[in-house]
């Protein structure tokens, strides 16, 4: 376990009561309430255990400082879902409280700008050099009025209304497909439910209670959802939909009960919509599968890559005037929904695409370009690490080089390498992606033993 917080400029994430505890909670609240124009914030959390606790400690940090400052409560609800709250209530901000995929023992805090996307980078900064600089909880000004804490009744509908706007509902509705959804006791299930319901599918919901209670590890990768795949055979499901915890990431399971994965979900959403006749640049980061890219290319639509990170896709989105963007962890980004990765929008679109074409899911990620992706990280000390990559541009002479985040190489023949230091450890990151797994080893491979002593 780790002995400090997770931070970057978006958010932070630690161990309940040891790295995370309720004065980080109100210094890092205090700190982002500085940043925010007047009016209200919503609140929302993922379901976990500390969920409601920090959300009581949140709240009521934010309705004390200064004149009091109005807090809406959406209770347990997906990050998507709290990005479009913002938006649709005018809020000046929001904090969603979730560690995403990490282990029960978690809990974290994302930010939200007044646009509904997670905060900028230069922003998400400015709150982070406050935090640092806070040595105490902060407290309310002597005098100061009190805002209240208000829940919110209904914090789905607004977010339902802009998905059913994306698809054909008569046309999927039509099709009455049986759909698994596992929510492993996130927050999916809150507006997952009642989504498929609306959608006219017969739906199955692996732990639809939200209570951070997972039934096994919350990181929808094959080797986690092991179970799940039997279930969807078992069960005669047309499609298995798999979400983290916060619901902003999405795997996908064939009717065969074959993984599909998070990266090929970007691609699925993609081709379907381009398809579809809709036109416009697709903006993907630089460690996601090239699998879109080829797809713009197909459809003849600008490509555009961003460094890491989902503030940075969505900077790369509105520069572009982005159709959509994505990132290959599941996360699909479509601006007619939010500026947030949002797994609804993902099983909306990939139901759509099943009902349009009349086929089933696994027909259309068959269809999509080929690859395999193999990841792996290399223990470099972090004073060495400028040093490295630039001895490893070397190494591949014949690749074509880009350093937007960390050293992209990438060859003719579709395959690429990513090489990028961790925020958080003295190691670097890297991710190849070829025609096939072999190669992709390989080149991990020998960019480890290229830069390793």
């Amino acid at each position: 376990m780790s002995a400090e917080l997770i931070i970057s400029v978006s958010g932070l994430r630690g161990i309940v009561d040891e790295t995370l505890t309720d004065d980080v909670a109100r210094r890092y609240a205090a700190a982002f309430a500085a940043e925010l124009p007047a009016g209200p914030v919503v609140i929302g959390r993922d379901g976990r255990a500390s969920g409601a606790r920090f959300a009581r400690v949140i709240g009521e940090t934010l309705a004390s400082l200064g004149e009091g400052r109005e807090v809406i409560d959406a209770g347990v609800a997906a990050t998507p879902t709290v990005g479009v709250l913002v938006r649709d209530l005018r809020a000046a901000g929001g904090v969603q409280i979730s560690a995403s995929h990490n282990p029960p023992q978690y809990n974290g805090i994302k930010l939200f700008s007044s646009a509904g996307r997670v905060i900028p980078a230069a922003a998400g900064q400015r709150v982070l050099d406050r935090y640092r600089a806070t040595v105490a909880a902060a407290q309310r000004p002597a005098g100061a009025t009190t805002a209240a804490v208000s829940p919110l009744a209904d914090p789905i509908t607004a977010h339902l209304r802009l998905i059913e706007q994306i698809c054909n509902v008569p046309r999927i509705h039509s099709k009455r497909f049986r759909v698994l959804l596992d929510a492993n006791h996130g927050s999916g299930s809150v507006l997952g439910k009642v989504l498929l319901e609306h959608l006219g599918c017969e739906t199955i919901i692996l732990g639809p209670t939200p209570d951070g209670a997972f039934a096994h590890t919350p990181e929808p990768t094959e080797a986690n959802l092991a179970g799940v795949l039997k279930d969807v055979v078992e069960r005669q499901a047309a499609i298995g939909f798999c979400q983290d915890p916060d619901a902003d990431r999405l795997a996908i399971i064939d009717e065969l009960g074959r993984y599909i994965g998070e990266e090929k979900t970007p691609a699925l959403c993609v081709d379907h919509v381009l398809r579809s006749g809709l036109r416009g640049p697709i903006v993907t980061n630089c460690s996601t599968s090239r699998m879109s890219e080829d797809l713009a290319a197909k459809y003849g639509v600008p490509f555009f890559r961003s460094k890491v990170g989902e503030a940075n896709v969505v900077d790369k989105m509105l520069e572009v005037g982005a159709l959509l963007g994505a990132e290959g962890n599941g996360g699909i980004i479509d601006p007619r929904v939010g500026l947030v990765r949002d797994s609804f929008v993902g099983m909306a679109l990939v139901l759509d695409a099943m009902a349009a074409r009349d086929l089933p899911v696994s027909a259309l990620a068959d269809e999509l370009p080929a690859y395999a992706i193999h990841k792996s990280t290399i223990a470099v000390p972090s004073a060495a690490i400028p040093a490295a990559l630039e001895k490893l541009a070397t190494v591949f002479p014949n690749a074509t080089a880009d350093r937007l985040d960390g050293l992209r190489l990438d060859w003719p023949n579709g395959a690429w390498l990513l090489v990028r230091p961790s925020n958080t450890e003295p190691i670097v990151r890297a991710i190849a992606e070829a025609p096939t797994m072999e190669e992709a080893r390989e080149l991990c491979e020998r960019s480890a033993r290229a830069i390793t002593p």
